[in-house]
């Protein structure tokens, strides 16, 4: 298996040379990558918006907490196979990343007849219990059960992502993601305003969008003359892959799934001001997913950069790392937040020229934005701990520092009478934001140093 380190055009060894460039070079086709993935996710939003009215906007927009609640388990564990290929292909051992990956795509088509089962038949209980009014909810089922549909290929395609990740290939998912996305906006545009498929119509655009960018991930793995090699006879669970991807991979999903637990609390609370205030909440939360995005990306450069050295022994370049990592992420946060919220009305009449829609956009934006920059350094905390092996720590102090927290605001002040506002809703956002980024600080320069420095010398006493 040997000769299978033949291509390395597309990877990259992040455990030498200067890191800022590396760091850029790694983060900016993922950028783009998720950019373009919410440009034809706001292209749903915008064609529903404008040739399918109000309540269909806020049928598509009010779903995502829910999805993401179901999803997050299940996508937690294409990180866990980040880390585990990353993590083998920095120190050099061709057996164990081939395992990673057959172990790997064949977690992704287990999770993703799982996902599609569970989403397709909890669709409708889950939208009454978050409260999605009665004009609202047969549209908002429709458009998630036809979602969950797509699962196995959403699977398949993340957790392909995720292998060429580890290995430094951030170019070809952009490459796979922009001939997906244009067969998505296209599909939009003729089933919504050709055909008057509404909400139906956006959710199978997306589906079959998803079809195809798993399709070229897939292809790409199988005809690829890399370590990376799929050979789909050899596709099975190797358990020491598996153990280290449910390790790594569980918790970092549940904390996702419990973290949408809080969103969906906050989407039931801003379902209580009626569907004009959800659709406004709706477009600036899409706006705010570029910013989120951009700084997303810099969480899974630092993710993959300290597994592939943490296997190559690389340990002082592990910490140096971070603080790299949370410069950037801090300068994209900051730079991006201010510059959307100073184009909010433009950009939020986009989605919907109503005035009422946007002034409700408008005071979500004014407090999330200038202070998201806060998440984005918290996320790259996580993506740092992660890197090194801890998984159930960050968890823990996550959904402390952040969902309980946002939980017990939004059943205390925020049930107050006098401070049931969606100003005090939001603001519930940036404070759980630095309480949990905080947490992580003290945690990494605690444990995370401490065993950074017994893995340097159990390295040194065995040289």
């Amino acid at each position: 298996m040997q000769h299978r380190h033949v291509s390395r055009r597309y990877e990259m060894d992040m455990t030498t040379g200067p890191l800022l460039p590396k760091i850029l070079t790694f983060a900016g086709p993922l950028m783009l990558t998720g950019i373009l993935q919410l440009l034809y996710n706001a292209a749903d939003i915008v064609v529903v918006g404008n040739f399918a009215g109000a309540q269909a906007l806020a049928a598509v927009g009010s779903t995502s907490s829910l999805i993401n609640l179901l999803v997050n388990v299940f996508m937690g564990l294409s990180v866990g196979a980040s880390v585990l290929v990353a993590h083998f292909y920095g120190a050099g051992d061709v057996k164990r990343v081939q395992e990673g990956v057959h172990t790997s795509i064949t977690v992704a088509l287990v999770a993703g007849f799982a996902s599609a089962v569970v989403g397709f038949t909890l669709a409708r209980p889950m939208l009454e219990w978050m409260g999605s009014p009665e004009d609202v909810i047969d549209l908002a089922t429709l458009y998630v059960r036809i979602f969950f549909l797509g699962m196995p290929a959403n699977m398949l395609y993340n957790f392909g992502g995720a292998i060429l990740r580890a290995v430094g290939d951030t170019k070809r998912p952009l490459i796979y993601l922009s001939i997906s996305g244009m067969v998505n906006v296209a599909l939009n545009l003729l089933l919504v305003i050709v055909f008057h498929l509404d909400v139906a119509g956006v959710a199978i655009a997306t589906v079959a969008s998803q079809v195809v960018s798993m399709f070229l991930v897939i292809r790409c793995l199988l005809h690829t003359d890399s370590v990376i090699h799929l050979d789909l006879r050899a596709l099975r669970i190797h358990r020491e892959s598996l153990k280290i991807i449910v390790r790594v991979g569980l918790p970092a999903g549940l904390q996702g799934s419990l973290f949408s637990i809080s969103n969906v609390l906050i989407q039931s609370s801003v379902n209580s001001f009626q569907s004009i205030a959800m659709a406004g909440n709706a477009a600036a939360s899409n706006l705010e997913g570029f910013v989120y995005t951009s700084m997303n990306s810099i969480y899974q450069a630092d993710l993959t950069f300290a597994s592939q050295n943490l296997g190559a022994g690389k340990y002082d370049r592990v910490k140096r790392l971070m603080w790299v990592a949370l410069g950037v992420v801090s300068a994209i946060g900051i730079s991006m937040g201010l510059l959307f919220l100073a184009f909010g009305e433009p950009l939020l009449s986009i989605y919907n020229s109503d005035p009422e829609v946007i002034a409700f956009g408008l005071r979500r934006m004014r407090i999330i934005l200038p202070t998201y920059f806060i998440c984005g350094i918290m996320d790259t905390m996580v993506g740092q701990l992660r890197g090194i092996g801890y998984s159930i720590m960050p968890m823990i102090v996550s959904l402390s520092g952040a969902c309980l927290f946002r939980i017990v605001w939004i059943l205390t002040i925020f049930a107050m009478p006098q401070y049931h506002t969606l100003e005090v809703l939001y603001v519930s956002y940036p404070i759980s934001w630095a309480l949990t980024f905080a947490a992580h600080m003290i945690c990494y320069r605690t444990l995370g140093y401490r065993k950074l420095a017994e893995l340097e010398a159990r390295a040194k006493s065995a040289a």
